[in-house]
């Protein structure tokens, strides 16, 4: 029963809305024979019904799908759900007064939407359909709601100006096809030939708005308004079939959304079985004839190549064991490598101007605000720490409005050497402080 009294029938003793619990006779019916608690303990009788005949108490306080959720709850929220709405959780809770915004969200989509008890009859052989035709190549999805960037951020211009809320861009394809149309009036004394010029140029009109909708429908349906997960899709291939896929990207309007992903990875998988071929074709030169003896050269191959990196390293140390700060340097960048870290600190050249030494810290105001490899970037840099706060500052909250920085966009803000603007930038994009747009 809903919370309204009106929805629920009478009592027959005192003709009061019955609230639960309430009594329904066992033996007298149809209609129901209903009472209040109240009838009941004092006895009623009418007619046929007597006090001493079997009853039933009336409540929904019970569990049905959770142990926490009694049945009234149930039906209290979806009749909640009905009145505000899917997803309006917080207006739901209001509504039950008894349940939170959360529980009532997690309770509606495990037991109404993702329950298998509820799933219908259809959903199930659409699923076992598509399970039986299933492809190899990418699963296409439909482009999801893109990003609402303000207008004129970096992600706007990223997004060529794209209006989700409108479906429209801010400049349209033939942006100026309108203007053709604003001087052509239709007036009854026109000539046949006029007439009939005016009617070829709305006709060429239409056929620019339907290639304006041509265009819009490939975005749409290949997804390429979110470029950042178009970006992501294409990083899961190797590098040779990412520039396939850059090149052949002009050809999706020729197929679908799916028929495209199918000729994209049936050339990624020719890659991959190319790349098999060849490592096969090294076994077989090298005289191996199974998979035993092919992981016993994959070994020793490693080994060797990590010794010519070894003499490789020592060739280095004796070119620069005679200068101590480039001496120092090296060390630093080969521990960054051993910790898989990119080198901070490049490895000044023998010949040439020598670089200046690094900047003692002691003493400068900002310091103790800096970490152990913030310490370093700033003795390197040779960048006071008071400066480096200011600009980190001001590349984070930059990156935080547009949603990625560029380059060139910390090289405008912060207005420095150019040098010292990259170490910064590459340093704070390693750390983890801003993102690549």
């Amino acid at each position: 029963f809903a919370d309204d009294p009106f929805d629920k029938p009478p009592c027959r003793g005192c003709s009061s809305y019955l609230t639960e619990p309430y009594v329904k006779c066992a033996e007298c019916g149809p209609p129901p024979f209903l009472l209040c608690l109240q009838c009941f303990t004092r006895g009623f009788e009418y007619k046929k019904h007597q006090s001493d005949h079997t009853y039933e108490i009336m409540t929904s306080d019970f569990p049905v799908l959770d142990p926490n959720w009694t049945a009234q709850e149930e039906m209290s929220l979806l009749e909640a759900v009905m009145d505000c709405g899917f997803g309006n959780w917080q207006d739901v809770a209001n509504q039950m007064c008894t349940k939170s915004k959360e529980e009532c969200e997690k309770h509606y989509m495990k037991h109404f939407i993702n329950n298998p008890l509820f799933a219908s009859t259809l959903l199930n052989l659409k699923q076992a359909e598509e399970a039986q035709h299933h492809e190899t190549a990418i699963p296409f999805h439909s482009a999801d709601d893109p990003p609402r960037p303000t207008f004129d951020s970096l992600l706007s211009r990223d997004m060529a100006g794209y209006m989700p809320a409108r479906a429209d861009f801010v400049e349209e394809f033939d942006n100026y096809a309108e203007w053709d149309l604003r001087d052509i009036d239709f007036v009854e004394d026109d000539s046949d030939i006029l007439h009939a010029l005016k009617i070829a140029v709305v006709d060429i009109y239409h056929s620019r708005l339907k290639e304006r909708q041509r265009r819009k429908k490939i975005i749409r349906d290949h997804g390429l308004i979110n470029l950042r997960k178009f970006q992501i899709l294409e990083r899961r291939y190797p590098k040779e079939v990412q520039e396939l896929y850059e090149t052949m990207r002009r050809f999706a309007r020729i197929l679908g959304p799916v028929e495209h992903d199918k000729f994209i990875e049936s050339h990624a998988l020719e890659f991959e079985l190319r790349r098999e071929i060849k490592r096969l074709q090294e076994y077989r030169a090298a005289g191996i004839t199974n998979f035993c003896s092919a992981r016993t050269y994959d070994h020793l191959k490693k080994s060797r190549d990590e010794e010519r990196l070894k003499r490789t390293m020592l060739s280095e140390v004796l070119q620069y064991i005679q200068d101590s700060s480039a001496c120092q340097q090296w060390l630093s960048r080969q521990a960054d490598i051993d910790s898989g870290l990119t080198p901070t600190v490049p490895v000044p050249s023998t010949t040439g101007r020598r670089s200046a030494p690094p900047l003692n810290l002691t003493g400068l105001p900002g310091t103790e605000k800096l970490n152990e490899k913030e310490k370093e970037l700033c003795q390197m840099v040779r960048l006071v720490p008071g400066a480096y706060l200011e600009y980190k500052a001001a590349l984070v909250n930059e990156c935080n409005k547009q949603g990625g920085l560029r380059l060139a966009q910390a090289r405008a803000l912060i207005k420095i050497d150019v040098n010292k603007t990259r170490k910064i930038y590459d340093f704070l994009i390693r750390e983890g402080y801003i993102t690549k747009a």
